[in-house]
């Protein structure tokens, strides 16, 4: 069932809303923001021209690197005393980007967050128990007062303490849980260690996001704690999570709720536009926000995008799963590939738990992957012949083989129990 009516409503009726909104936004970006101002001038654009999400191409993409540039307030758009909420992400690489939210943007926030959870199959009176962080990160929050705007109870544990997580899971009977797919999989563990079978647990869903996850990665989380699996997807420059959301019913895709958020996708090397169901970086326009509008922003997430009908009725459009990021390839000795793709293989193996490490070297001017995944608990078969059947199955998908591959035993890669995994470290 939907949450809104606009969530089904035919094409035509979406598309009007969506050119409204965009001649708005555009004209508010470019009265009250200085950067998009320069911007469209130095482009030769008026926002006049701007009258239909066709016209969308003709304008400037934005990129993190504005955000960065523009730091702290620079592409705020409206005045200190209209904002009532900051975030920031966590600037490990450069100044942080910083965001923020008026009174109607936070409402529109929650309300997008509780069409997400109702997509999931979350009712109202049912229990999530929140394990994204609060604070600067827009996760906790986020998710927080969507939940409460649907009419379901929130537990606000945020991330780490997992033994209590896996407490409250049991002794507060929640329904669902909000977190991480790594984190889901740690917390697995965790309540095993503890004597305690998670898939014994009244939960019966996890909405994970933050992370890419793998067809494979979502297998192992539905098998591991008994649940179904949700991907919800946001990103802070946008407005946090509740961007789009799979629904229950299908579990094929996730619907951008694109009367806040318009979505397109483009060749990441070149910036053309691509047609729907070509894959590209997932490029988003907002529509509806006050305080901080933004234009074609570069996601750097790869994916595609389906406009039929779903099975559960709605008729917005869907974009897959994200499994890698632009700026996530990785190029070796000539070759080029994505962690999704090598994690996709090894999971292929009952006896390899999903959890890898990737490390790049340069020697000799030459690169050089060293790849250490973790074998099963339960398996005790030949070691040497596991690592055989693992780098020809990587050559044979991936016509590429790791210059050395380790199996460590149960637990010794580091999880995370706080933010998102990171499973390549780069040391060229």
């Amino acid at each position: 069932m939907s949450y809104t009516q606009i969530e089904t409503a035919p094409r035509a009726e979406i598309r009007a809303l969506q050119n409204e909104r965009l001649r708005e936004t555009v004209e508010h970006a470019y009265e009250n923001v200085e950067h998009y101002r320069t911007a469209l001038d130095a482009a030769g654009i008026s926002p006049a021209e701007i009258e239909t999400v066709d016209d969308l191409s003709a304008l400037p993409l934005t990129t993190k690197a504005d955000f960065r540039e523009e730091y702290p307030d620079g592409l705020f758009a409206v005045d200190d005393d209209r904002i009532r909420r900051v975030h920031a992400s966590s600037g490990t690489t450069g100044n942080p980007k910083i965001v923020a939210y008026t009174r109607s943007d936070l409402e529109v926030w929650s309300e997008v967050v509780a069409r997400s959870l109702a997509a999931a199959g979350v009712e109202p009176g049912q229990t999530v128990q929140n394990g994204y962080g609060y604070g600067l990160f827009t996760g906790g929050l986020g998710l927080h007062y969507g939940i409460e705007e649907l009419g379901a109870t929130v537990i606000p544990v945020g991330g780490g303490q997992t033994q209590r997580q896996v407490e409250l899971l049991r002794d507060l009977e929640s329904d669902v849980l909000s977190c991480t797919p790594s984190y889901s999989l740690y917390l697995a563990e965790t309540a095993a260690e503890m004597g305690i079978d998670v898939a014994d647990l009244p939960v019966s869903t996890v909405l994970f996001g933050a992370e890419p996850c793998t067809e494979p990665m979502r297998e192992e989380i539905e098998s591991r704690l008994g649940v179904t699996g949700i991907d919800i997807y946001g990103l802070s420059e946008i407005i946090g999570p509740g961007v789009s959301n799979e629904c229950h019913e299908a579990q094929d895709g996730l619907h951008i709720w694109e009367d806040h958020f318009y979505p397109e996708v483009i060749d990441p090397e070149t910036g053309e536009p691509l047609p729907a169901g070509e894959e590209g970086e997932l490029v988003l326009t907002s529509l509806s926000k006050e305080a901080l509008p933004v234009l074609r922003y570069r996601t750097g997430d790869l994916t595609t995008l389906t406009y039929d009908e779903c099975e559960c009725g709605r008729t917005m459009v869907r974009m897959d799963n994200v499994t890698g990021r632009a700026d996530d390839l990785l190029t070796v000795r000539g070759v080029n590939l994505y962690p999704s793709q090598i994690e996709a293989v090894v999971l292929e193996f009952d006896a390899v738990a999903p959890y890898y490490r990737i490390d790049l070297y340069r020697e000799d001017a030459l690169d050089r992957m060293e790849l250490t995944i973790e074998r099963e608990p339960g398996f005790d078969g030949d070691l040497e012949a596991l690592r055989d059947r693992v780098l020809t199955r990587l050559s044979n998908v991936l016509s590429f083989t790791p210059d050395e591959l380790d199996i460590v035993g149960p637990g010794e890669i580091e999880r995370t129990q706080v933010g998102k995994v990171k499973r390549v470290y780069d040391h060229r």
